[in-house]
């Protein structure tokens, strides 16, 4: 072997290259177990969504191999399961987040379920966990004043001459909050409203109903 193949051989890897080559190494138990302890410290995720992304680890990096050179099924779902136990993944506290979440971005209640649907949270939690009259309408609220729809627009439409730019961008406005989940009955009333005080005066409304209900 010439000199530069011995240096080359015997030069020990930078601890970046030890670290990746780690990184592609096939899992065993032990390794499947800290990928999934490290994904849920940096993420919020459900345990679909762990079993998932676990399973895509495995076809990407295949399954160690023991002394004797055979492999074993990795048991993902029993893993899922024990953190699950363990309190380190609650779906219940993953839908509440998020739909609390995407109503204070002014989502409304179609595209929360569909945000925990691909999440793989479960039906009735979430049902359970999607926003109810009162935060949909704020939530519709919100995404109008955002945007500057309805009476929250810089200037009123009602002032342009040209009933046909109205009718299109009305329009425009309506599948805009349309596609951002909010139901037809919400976006007809923010869109037709006179007056953004009508509009809080709307959301105050079903508020206190809400609270009512509650007593």
């Amino acid at each position: 072997m010439s000199s530069l193949g011995s240096e080359t051989s015997g030069r020990k890897q930078s601890p970046e290259r030890a670290r990746k080559a780690r990184k592609r190494a096939p899992l065993d138990e032990s390794a499947l177990r800290d990928l999934a302890l490290a994904y849920v410290a940096r993420f919020a995720t459900t345990a679909a969504k762990l079993e998932g992304y676990l399973a895509r680890k495995i076809r990407e990096r295949g399954v160690a191999e023991d002394a004797d050179g055979r492999t074993s099924e990795l048991d993902v779902t029993g893993l899922v399961m024990r953190l699950v136990e363990l309190g380190y993944i609650d779906d219940e506290a993953y839908a509440r987040g998020r739909s609390r979440d995407l109503t204070q971005r002014g989502y409304g209640k179609r595209r929360v379920e569909q945000a925990l649907w691909a999440a793989g949270v479960e039906e009735q939690t979430r049902a359970d966990n999607a926003p109810g009259e009162a935060a949909g309408r704020r939530a519709a609220m919100l995404l109008a004043k955002k945007r500057g729809f309805g009476p929250f627009a810089r200037a009123s439409l009602d002032d342009e001459a040209d009933s046909e730019a109205v009718r299109k961008r009305k329009e425009k406005h309506i599948a805009a909050m349309l596609r951002a989940g909010h139901v037809f009955e919400h976006v007809r009333f923010i869109l037709d409203a006179a007056h953004a005080d009508d509009v809080e005066g709307w959301v105050i409304e079903a508020e206190e109903e809400e609270r009512d209900d509650q007593v």
